[in-house]
């Protein structure tokens, strides 16, 4: 767990605090996305949890323990960094690279390597290919990837990722999103990961911490930050279209009509683990209000409606205390 109580940042000569009286704890096991404006103070806020940055007031503990306690060199090893320009060191192979940590903590060459090959597999790289490259003989993707490979070597309890995907291109940054995903509901590390990003950090997160101007604006679930944004700073900010983002949060299961009669599906099919958003998206591309939903083997196990999706939206802004309702409409 990672709790920050009454963290302040001050620099000569700035009228106001990078990071003003912040507080929040992280959970065990969660992803916490530090989501606001440029210079709004997550970075910083980031890099003082692991005293690359030292806070000018309050207490942050990691696992229990005062960062100001530990030895910086010793906090580091035990806490993942994934930075937007990945940061390899370019005279080292991929497999030193991911080496590095596991070599600092002295652990064997036997685990060492096992542990490379492991997490290259992980991060969808073949060992075999790849690890006697050089970081400039990979793609901005590759890299991103070996960066958290890198990160995740020493098996830390928790990760700190500053804009890991945002150099890489809408295609790639998607791939790299849904495979630490994956990583993720496997792994259960802390996280603390930085965007500025409202669909990444909806996408990545367990819990947003909206920042402005160094103060802690809203903490909350994605999805409650969505329909019940606390003043018109997070309004604005999570933008006009909060109904659809919410679609990206629910899972079709949650208003799918089950159908064991007929298994042969249509053509308008999503897959049973596609969210409303999705399913709405396949609607628009066949011109159609309904489609079907198949599983792994393609059969047909139900199907998704849009009055269902508008009626769910509306129970949802609804309980949530909102005047704002769905319009979202596809019409023949």
């Amino acid at each position: 767990m990672i709790k920050i109580k009454n963290i302040v940042k001050r620099y000569p000569g700035m009228e106001r605090p990078a990071v003003d009286n912040l507080s929040l704890e992280i959970n065990e096991g969660e992803t916490c996305v530090f989501l606001g404006p440029s210079g709004c103070g997550k970075t910083t806020t980031l890099k003082m949890i692991n005293r690359i940055i030292e806070p000018t007031s309050g207490e942050i503990c990691v696992n229990g323990k005062n960062i100001m306690d530990q030895n910086p060199d010793e906090l580091r090893k035990g806490i993942g960094y994934v930075i937007q320009k990945v940061g390899l060191f370019p005279h080292l192979t991929v497999y030193d690279n991911i080496a590095t940590v596991p070599r600092l903590l002295k652990w064997n060459e036997n685990k060492i390597n096992k542990r490379v090959n492991e997490l290259l597999e992980m991060v969808g790289l073949v060992p075999e290919e790849n690890n006697s490259k050089y970081p400039n003989a990979l793609s901005g993707g590759q890299r991103q990837r070996v960066g958290v490979a890198r990160a995740l070597a020493g098996n830390p309890p928790s990760m700190l990722m500053d804009e890991p995907f945002s150099a890489v291109d809408p295609v790639t940054r998607t791939q790299l999103q849904n495979e630490f995903l994956k990583i993720q509901k496997k792994l259960k590390k802390t996280i603390c990961f930085v965007t500025h990003d409202i669909d990444e950090a909806i996408k990545m997160g367990d819990r947003i911490a909206i920042i402005n101007e160094g103060s802690l604006v809203q903490y909350d679930t994605p999805e409650n930050i969505l329909l019940n944004p606390a003043n018109e700073f997070v309004e604005d900010f999570v933008g006009p279209d909060r109904s659809l983002k919410v679609l990206s949060l629910i899972n079709i299961k949650s208003i799918m009509k089950e159908n064991i009669k007929n298994k042969e599906s249509n053509c308008y099919s999503v897959p049973l683990d596609a969210t409303l958003r999705e399913a709405i998206a396949k609607m628009l591309e066949c011109n159609t209000n309904s489609v079907s939903v198949v599983d792994d083997k393609n059969s047909l196990v139900g199907s998704v409606d849009m009055r269902d999706i508008q009626k769910y939206i509306g129970r949802a802004y609804d309980e949530n205390g909102q005047e704002e309702k769905s319009d979202i409409n596809v019409s023949n």
